[in-house]
């Protein structure tokens, strides 16, 4: 019988187990797909000589994180490649902002735009040097982090206090505006604040533009070298190296309790596998609550709430292997590893509006990926292996375009939502259909059969809005892994501090596993909401 039992092979997964596994504890993880990796893999679908990233691909969060620093993986075989440089938004006038990891190339990017945005920028710049060490430190610990958000608020008292606070709540429109003069600074967040579901309207979206680009600005976009699938090899090595055990095409689907505990858990395949200690679960939440624990355990309250999460957008991605470099149109972007197309703000605003119209956009903004300019093994010399993804509604009423996209996403939708994405891309580089030599298509329903928590192809385990971030995330009075059930940890991208690969909240859940019962987390929270609602008491 091992001691905890980790539900789910993505990378949170598996750097809860490490962690448990240093800790001395043994551990067994059970993956409902035929590899581990979750939304981390590489294959060669596309085209044999070319490898592509099934889902996420650029890692700057895990260039920032303490937690995958911790874990040395490059002694276990990861190492990582850059582009050139990081992030291009190229305009159809030939004009592109550029985001490098040199700040000075930044800078004079952006004073192309308007005279002084390069200043502008490096404003922003230094008051990132001055939170950055806490800011981090705030992301990527348990919440709520006290020492940390003390040590923080005074940073940010001598970086200008509410002032500066305003800043960052900002809509990622309005701080655009009130930083920089022309479009180039205001480009850069925008479309990095887009990497999420916050449009350029949303509270917040400022702060998290911001922090995207500084991350780019400090750590660049990394990716592993020869496939996104680097980074699983790396933690399943270093995993089995300390003697856990990993078992692929193994589905749980009830997680056992026992007088109101979590003792194990309950495989498709009829096994049962006891966990003498805890039992973690990197699984979206409402597959945690309104899947693996009956309802009678769980409080009236904490299924209220689940009634009221939001994911995040939908995704469609599209694979190509190219025959050559994409012909962009604006120099600079040849140079980055990362291409954000849209032609402008308002397009950007455009694409958000359609999306919250529940409409299949007729102009989606595209987060486009040059593999081979990032790393040169991704496919033969002078070739490109490239991808792009667009985000659409969950439930689509109508398509702003003409092609009657209807959301089925049958092969009709599939195809005609490709070409779409191909024609966005061919306004800013006239050619680029020509050198197609393969494409695949990952629709939304393509996505969630590959990994089940990308629920109709929603990537970040829940919206990035404000209202389910902290202590919403993932639904009021919570922010911690721990849950109604003791001896159960959220240890997914639902809970704090959320999507992206950084290994915090299996972090985060494994700590608590290690350490129980140090705060109530949503077990305390729920229960005395619980005896208000008994009681009749206002909540």
């Amino acid at each position: 019988m091992p001691d905890a039992v980790v539900i789910g092979a993505g990378p949170n997964g598996l750097v809860a187990a490490n962690l448990l596994a240093d800790a001395g504890w043994s551990v067994q993880v059970l993956e409902e797909q035929s590899q581990p990796g979750g939304a981390v893999r590489h294959d060669r679908g596309v085209d044999p000589g070319f490898v592509h990233d099934l889902f996420s691909s650029f890692y700057p969060l895990a260039a920032a994180s303490p937690v995958l620093a911790g874990l040395r993986l490059e002694e276990h075989g990861l190492r990582w490649s850059h582009a050139p440089s990081v992030l291009a938004h190229p305009l159809t006038d030939g004009t592109c902002a550029l985001l490098d990891r040199r700040l000075d190339t930044t800078s004079a990017s952006l004073d192309d735009f308007a005279a002084g945005d390069g200043a502008a920028w490096q404003r922003l710049h230094e008051l990132w040097d001055r939170l950055q060490p806490e800011l981090l430190n705030a992301l990527f610990t348990p919440f709520p982090p006290v020492r940390t958000t003390a040590r923080l608020a005074f940073r940010l008292r001598a970086a200008g206090g509410l002032r500066t606070a305003r800043s960052l709540v900002l809509p990622v429109r309005r701080l655009g505006e009130e930083e920089f003069r022309g479009e180039g600074g205001r480009l850069l967040l925008a479309g990095s604040a887009l990497h999420a579901d916050l449009a350029p309207e949303s509270a917040g979206s400022g702060g998290f533009g911001w922090l995207m680009a500084m991350l780019g600005q400090t750590y660049g976009f990394p990716v592993p070298v020869g496939g996104s699938g680097a980074l699983t090899e790396a933690l399943v090595r270093r995993l089995r190296a300390r003697g856990a055990r990993l078992d692929c095409e193994e589905r749980v689907e009830r997680i056992v309790l026992r007088g109101g505990r979590a003792v194990g858990v309950r495989t498709a395949g009829g096994q049962t596998v006891a966990a003498r200690r805890a039992v973690l679960a990197d699984v979206s939440v409402p597959a945690l609550y309104g899947e693996l624990v009956d309802a009678e355990h769980l409080p009236a309250q904490l299924l209220a709430d689940l009634s009221r999460f939001q994911w995040d957008f939908a995704t469609f991605k599209v694979d190509w292997a190219l025959n050559g470099p994409v012909p962009w149109r604006a120099e600079q972007a040849h140079r980055a590893g990362t291409v954000h197309v849209a032609d402008g703000m308002d397009e950007l605003t455009r694409f958000a509006a359609q999306i919250a119209m529940r409409q299949v956009p007729d102009r989606p903004f595209l987060l486009f990926g040059q593999m081979t300019t990032a790393d040169p093994a991704r496919s033969p010399h002078g070739t490109e292996s490239a991808w792009a993804y667009t985000h659409v509604p969950h439930d689509i009423r109508a398509d702003a375009g003409e092609e009657g996209i209807s959301g089925r996403w049958d092969p009709g939708d599939q195809e005609r939502m490709a070409d779409r994405v191909e024609r966005q891309v061919e306004r800013l580089a006239p050619g680029f259909r020509a050198l197609i030599r393969a494409r695949r298509i990952l629709a939304p329903p393509t996505l969630q059969t590959l990994d089940g928590n990308l629920v109709g192809g929603a990537i970040n385990g829940g919206t990035t809005a404000l209202h389910q971030q902290l202590f919403f995330r993932p639904v009021p009075g919570t922010g911690r892994p721990e849950t109604a059930v003791p001896g159960l940890f959220l240890a997914s991208s639902g809970a704090h501090p959320g999507g992206g690969v950084h290994g915090a909240p299996g972090a985060n859940a494994a700590r608590a596993a290690l350490h129980p019962r140090r705060l109530p987390g949503l077990a305390g929270a729920q229960k005395l909401l619980t005896r208000r609602d008994r009681t009749g008491a206002r909540r």
